[in-house]
């Protein structure tokens, strides 16, 4: 292996995931690895742009009914799960409307506890199944600006460890990757500072990249990881530390 890349071969044959928010960032990276690494892949998001390959679905994954349409169109393998869908709308706690703080919430939270619940009765009839939320060093540290962010991603690590608790005797895991700042589109289109204060809090000296998060989650989807359940791996080249 040529040192500074990523070379594991992981083999997802015969199984099918559903990654929210997959059209782009995070979520397509981690799409295009499933489909790289032999899976069938359904994208649920409310913009186009996912992977040729993968099965693309319009859902508002805040909304239950819209949820469970799509659940029900899927094949019965379809036991893996990233609830990586996300937005936010960043305003100091003075100036955050009811609108910012409820539409952060409704997506980041309620959005991973809806696709939960309408998957897991499938998983827990094939005695498989395998839950990664993306959730963020600001869920565990907060972050100025990020009140509405921060407390999601915060209930978002909750929402696993109970989930874990409820779901593991049926042979499901469920953990939560927590990134750092990742060189997304959106990231690259932040101004040069925000990147540089990032940067400043790294103790490897890098950003992490889309693929850095893709590996870490087909690790926790994989059989590698099907002891470890109601973890937070957190990826962010050491800037919570």
């Amino acid at each position: 292996m040529v040192p500074g890349t990523m070379n594991v071969d992981w083999d997802f044959s015969g199984r099918a995931a559903v990654v929210t928010g997959g059209a782009q960032g995070i979520g397509r990276a981690i799409a295009d690895l499933l489909l790289k690494s032999r899976a069938e892949v359904h994208v649920f998001d409310l913009e186009a742009g996912s992977p040729s390959k993968a099965v693309f679905h319009r859902v508002d994954i805040s909304d239950s009914a819209s949820v469970a349409k799509a659940v029900a169109e899927l094949p019965a393998h379809a036991t893996l799960l990233v609830n990586n869908a996300g937005i936010t709308r960043d305003k100091s706690l003075a100036k955050m409307t009811d609108e910012d703080w409820q539409a952060v919430l409704n997506v980041n939270l309620t959005g991973a506890f809806n696709l939960i619940r309408a998957l897991a009765p499938a998983m827990r009839a094939a005695g498989h199944g395998r839950i990664v939320n993306i959730t963020s060093i600001n869920g565990l540290r907060g972050k100025f600006g990020q009140a509405n962010y921060a407390a999601a991603k915060a209930g978002l690590i909750g929402l696993t460890k109970t989930a874990a608790r409820e779901l593991g005797p049926k042979g499901v895991t469920v953990n939560a990757v927590a990134p750092g700042m990742v060189l997304t589109e959106m990231a690259l289109k932040l101004p040069e500072e925000y990147r540089q204060k990032a940067l400043a809090e790294t103790v490897l000296e890098k950003l992490t990249e889309p693929e850095d998060v893709a590996q870490a989650v087909l690790y926790l989807l994989s059989d590698a990881a099907r002891r470890v359940t109601g973890q937070v791996l957190r990826v962010d080249a050491g800037q919570y530390l």
